[in-house]
């Protein structure tokens, strides 16, 4: 297993904020980071030749956000975001364990969705690791608020996403699945409990208008992107605002494909490097 407890970590404020995710899904958050913090530089890792997480064993899950950290610490950022719902429940606690730079994480919105949900019932989107995972469970008995919790993993969507094909009839047809039986349990919301989600966004809302249905879907870029100002503040880590930070992307399968899939999701003209 890598091992980071040697590695010399003394960020300074002008240092990058690194974020990384199984592939392309934590663009979702990236993105937010990027409009809210404009001035401060990034460093986006997909590490899409080994993705999608959420079919991985937990061991493999934590040696690859292991590896991914030690790199992103070696190139002097100052800040962690693991924009990955898979990789934070299960590799975050012992990441937090071996560095001294602040890591932040995703996790499902539960709290919220619960705490506005009108039915009481909510359901969640999720790959299948998180949906078998302890401390995934413990954050819904912990923030549930009284209201039912449908967990719905969806295994499938997240390699439609990366392969380019969210439009895709076979798409919406996976949608349709996890979908319609929350549709017919009358949830008032549904958590898009994976970062590549919120890109299936407009299907989403397609098919519940489609059934008449009144759901608000909860995502978390923004929540995770006001933690991290914080923590930036906290540890007097922001880099000054006359500042205009850079953005680098890098993935460990680069292809013409995959730099036509970052320009898109993106919406702007971007370089992708091998990592």
């Amino acid at each position: 297993m890598t091992n980071l407890k040697n590695v010399n970590i003394a960020p300074s404020n002008n240092a990058p904020i690194g974020i990384f995710d199984s592939g392309v899904g934590g663009l979702s958050i990236a993105k937010c980071i990027s409009e809210q913090l404009p001035h401060e530089g990034l460093i986006y890792v997909a590490d899409t030749l080994h993705a999608p997480y959420g079919e991985k064993s937990i061991d493999f899950i934590i040696e690859r956000v292991n590896t991914i950290a030690h790199r992103l610490v070696k190139q002097g950022v100052k800040v962690l975001v693991i924009a990955c719902n898979t990789a934070t429940v299960n590799a975050i606690s012992q990441l937090r364990e071996q560095l001294s730079i602040p890591i932040i994480g995703v996790e499902p919105a539960i709290k919220p969705a619960a705490l506005q949900s009108e039915s009481k019932k909510v359901a969640v989107l999720v790959t299948q690791a998180t949906s078998e995972n302890s401390q995934f469970k413990s954050l819904i008995t912990k923030h549930q608020n009284g209201a039912q919790v449908f967990i719905q993993p969806c295994p499938g969507l997240v390699e439609k996403i990366e392969q380019g094909l969210s439009d895709s009839h076979c798409c919406d047809q996976l949608l349709r699945r996890y979908l319609l039986p929350l549709i017919a349990q009358k949830v008032d919301r549904i958590v898009l409990g994976c970062t590549h989600y919120p890109f299936l966004q407009q299907q989403i809302k397609r098919i519940i208008e489609e059934e008449k249905a009144s759901i608000s879907l909860v995502e978390t870029a923004l929540p995770v992107t006001l933690q991290l100002i914080s923590q930036l503040e906290k540890h007097n880590l922001s880099a000054a605002k006359s500042t205009i930070g850079t953005r680098q992307f890098y993935s460990s399968k680069n292809t013409n494909i995959q730099q036509e899939l970052f320009t898109k999701l993106w919406q702007n003209p971007l370089t992708l490097q091998s990592f």
